[in-house]
């Protein structure tokens, strides 16, 4: 298979999983005014399991998805499950523009956290990022000239949860395979969930089951997707396709809910995925480097 021909590709499947992403967050801002965000939760881990349930089989059966490292999966999950709560209740409070601009620092603070945890060097150019990433937050935040919603903190703690999840992953690859990481998501996350989803349990109206399963299906389809991208091109060439979701959010935003777009958002916005893109950009001539 020629690059180009792998490029196209990937950019079909990171297609499927920007669509996907979008999709949840439509439904998930349909679902969160009838039902709590726990039962939210617990009904998309429960259904999650199902939907995956033929790609484990198709793996080789439930024997393979054993793991040697079972306390590295609940701690991965503990934190997800925190910044997936964060982002489901951030969902219905802020913009889509500002809260994708904040979630967007998960990158960021995984450089970070990856320097701390797993000994990766944290270079002038990370450094930089991270820099970028905070100056854009605190731009669309502005702490100080008005008063800071608390949606805006909720999905910064939730950006910080998917950074440190994503360097928990990145230690998970090395010795499980990505189908067994899903598959314990979905059961630990259950397990985490189920006490707070039966203490606030209300049952859903006809009209919410088809936005419960559409939240369920993209969560599982927009992982797959990227995945799958992946394995047809690099990330530094997959990710920056990632980053379509911020303008087509904030075009949902603005067709769908008649939301604003400010100077302040777009700016810290623009800094932001300056940020990414830079430190990007050093993994792209490390590996031009590396190259014979």
């Amino acid at each position: 298979m020629s690059q180009t021909q792998s490029t196209i590709k990937a950019a079909l499947w990171m297609g499927g999983s920007i669509t996907s992403f979008l999709t949840m967050t439509v439904a998930g801002r349909a679902i969160m005014p009838e039902l709590h965000v726990f039962q939210v939760m617990e009904m998309r881990s429960v259904i999650g399991w199902f939907l995956l349930l033929p790609l484990v089989l198709a793996s080789g059966g439930f024997a393979v998805m054993r793991t040697r490292r079972p306390a590295l999966h609940v701690g991965r999950n503990v934190v997800h499950y925190a910044g997936q709560f964060a982002w489901l209740q951030a969902l219905t409070m802020i913009p889509l523009a500002q809260l994708m601009s904040i979630e967007f620092t998960s990158p960021i603070w995984g450089a970070l956290l990856a320097a701390f945890f797993l000994g990766e060097r944290l270079t002038v150019r990370k450094a930089a990022a991270i820099a970028f990433g905070l100056v854009g937050v605190i731009i669309i935040v502005r702490p100080g000239a008005t008063a800071v919603d608390p949606g805006h903190l909720i999905i910064l703690a939730g950006a910080v949860c998917f950074g440190a999840s994503v360097v928990m992953v990145k230690s998970l690859t090395r010795t499980d395979s990505v189908v067994a990481i899903i598959f314990w998501m979905m059961v630990v996350q259950t397990l985490i969930g189920l006490v707070p989803a039966i203490a606030v349990w209300r049952t859903p109206t006809p009209e919410m089951w088809p936005w419960i399963l559409l939240v369920s299906f993209t969560g599982m389809s927009s992982h797959f997707c990227m995945a799958r991208a992946l394995w047809h091109a690099e990330a530094m060439v997959v990710m920056p396709m990632d980053f379509l979701r911020l303008p087509l959010s904030a075009l949902i935003g603005v067709l769908l809910y008649s939301e604003q777009i400010d100077v302040y958002t777009a700016v810290g916005a623009t800094l932001i995925l300056a940020g990414n893109l830079f430190n990007l950009r050093r993994n792209v001539r490390a590996v031009e480097a590396a190259a014979p």
